[in-house]
């Protein structure tokens, strides 16, 4: 179903089962296959090839040459029914890559709203990205990473499958992740370690300065003290007592299984 309001050019083919949401714009040569849903306002640039089942919310923009939904790259899948999910006014530039999820996990691959994904961004099966992200360009994601909102990856960083990434953390350029980073914490290097708290990150988000000191304290705690994880926690749970922004630190480092930058 196409919507009448939708601007389709004239060498685009879009399968009979597409929904083409109002105000839709697709450029040439794009493909747009069965079960892909396209939210009123985005527009899809030229030579973009999209599969679903995919649903697209309103009001992005994709660029041209990107592959929105294909297979995933894993031996494990064998076509099951799997799909993508795209929120709400995200940038997705260039050649960018995002694959369906795998049923050995949820089946599903999931971007939020308000994404900043650069050129060549990779986005793997099963990953969960949440809102306001910056991917910048080369970032790569692989299979099952969790992201979580406000959460900035340099250029040419890459993560291992199954890694995490907690809100307002900032990954540097060409970092590689092998473990997980807790929210608001800076990694850097190969591999990563942290470098301190995105606290410029959280000024310009308008954490008060009385929630940023409490999430340097959190990081001194964990980093500073030579404490193991088991341990920084007791004294963590305290100070998330005291001041809420601690409580996702506290939160992440809870549900940790592969271990955290130290």
């Amino acid at each position: 179903m196409i919507h009448p309001s939708a601007v389709i050019h004239e060498t685009a083919i879009i399968h009979a089962d597409a929904v083409i949401g109002a105000n839709v714009e697709i450029g040439p040569w794009t493909v747009v296959g069965a079960e892909v849903e396209i939210g009123e306002g985005t527009t899809v640039g030229s030579h973009v090839v999209m599969k679903g089942p995919t649903r697209i919310g309103q009001g992005n923009k994709i660029y041209s040459f990107c592959s929105i939904g294909e297979d995933c790259q894993d031996k494990k899948y064998k076509g099951e029914r799997t799909s993508l999910e795209i929120g709400d006014n995200n940038v997705i530039r260039e050649h960018c890559t995002l694959h369906r999820g795998t049923v050995q996990d949820q089946a599903l691959t999931k971007v939020g709203s308000r994404n900043l994904l650069m050129v060549n961004v990779h986005v793997a099966h099963d990953c969960i990205i949440g809102d306001d992200c910056i991917l910048a360009n080369n970032a790569t994601l692989a299979g099952h990473v969790h992201i979580g909102d406000w959460v900035i990856f340099g250029g040419l960083s890459a993560i291992h499958q199954f890694g995490r990434v907690g809100s307002h953390a900032f990954v540097a350029g060409m970092a590689a992740l092998n473990k997980d980073v807790p929210p608001y914490v800076m990694a850097a290097g190969h591999y990563a370690k942290p470098f301190g708290v995105n606290s410029e990150g959280l000024k310009r988000r308008g954490f008060t300065p009385e929630a940023i000191s409490a999430v340097k304290k959190a990081y001194k705690i964990l980093y500073r003290q030579s404490l193991t994880v088991e341990e920084a926690l007791v004294e963590l749970e305290q100070l998330a007592s005291q001041e809420a922004a601690v409580v996702p630190f506290v939160d992440f480092l809870k549900q940790n299984e592969r271990g955290i930058v130290r």
